[in-house]
């Protein structure tokens, strides 16, 4: 039996259902747990038990929701909702649905799937409005903090490489190793004088069918010990671990970003 379910704005889910296995837009749930999720390719979605809960509380969180706010647009108990964060296996295929509206998202996210796939696969909007915006508006945008991505000359030449980041008294702040490649290629040699670099985050909606992205501008700045006390209390974390105790800070001379989105 083959069926269509439209859980999501703009989107239609392509249901496959027989007597021993279901399958969501190309994602197979098993029978059993529900911990895992293949493609036909065998490609695993769900890498550990709790994932589905996870993802839950990722999108509610991005949100700034309550679980009251989830269930109610989700048209389910607040109860369910607290108690699917905490389950291993997801609901059926039209609860599914009605979680994936409720935290603007799609199915296929909270079960996992594409996460390692570059984001954009989706369709873009019919109609699509790219929007200028004003520098306050894009550090606002970024203020939460995450991870970025810096760009600059490297000793390989032209590199971009992700990074934690926060936004501490106006400047980006992140951490890099001591006499790491990084910290070599963002040092002139020369006294007073400090690379210029670009620093980039975005974010894409698929679900949507919408997005940003903000770019910054500004010189790289190794904090030397007698200024760390302005930059610790940012609780920057790097996001690959290890020993990553410089900081460096980068001055916003030019900030610009764009918004897309429907009519």
């Amino acid at each position: 039996m083959i069926s269509q379910f439209t859980g999501y704005p703009d989107h239609q889910l392509d249901i496959d259902v027989d007597h021993d296995r279901t399958r969501i837009d190309g994602v197979t749930l098993p029978s059993g747990t529900g911990r895992t999720f293949t493609t036909d390719d065998k490609e695993t979605f769900m890498t550990g038990t709790g994932d589905f809960g996870r993802r839950m509380i990722h999108h509610r969180e991005r949100l700034g929701l309550t679980h009251e706010q989830v269930a109610d647009r989700a048209e389910m108990s607040t109860g369910y909702v607290q108690y699917l964060e905490g389950h291993l296996s997801p609901p059926n295929i039209e609860a599914l649905a009605r979680l994936a509206t409720a935290l603007e998202t799609t199915v296929q996210d909270l079960l996992g799937g594409g996460q390692d796939r570059p984001p954009g696969g989706g369709p873009a909007s019919a109609d699509p409005v790219l929007e200028v915006l004003e520098p306050a508006e894009c550090l606002r945008l970024i203020a939460p903090g995450g991870v970025g991505r810096v760009a600059f000359n490297g000793s390989h030449g032209p590199t971009i490489l992700p990074v934690n980041y926060k936004l501490h008294d106006g400047a980006i702040v992140f951490r890099t190793a001591p006499g790491g490649p990084m910290d070599q290629d963002l040092r002139t040699g020369l006294e007073g004088v400090e690379i210029k670099i670009g620093f980039e985050v975005d974010r894409l909606d698929e679900a949507q069918r919408e997005g940003w992205s903000v770019l910054i501008q500004g010189p790289a700045h190794h904090v030397p010990q007698d200024e760390l006390a302005k930059v610790t209390d940012s609780d920057v974390t790097p996001w690959a671990g290890g020993d990553r105790r410089l900081y460096i800070r980068i001055i916003p001379l030019q900030i610009t970003g764009r918004r897309i989105h429907g009519r």
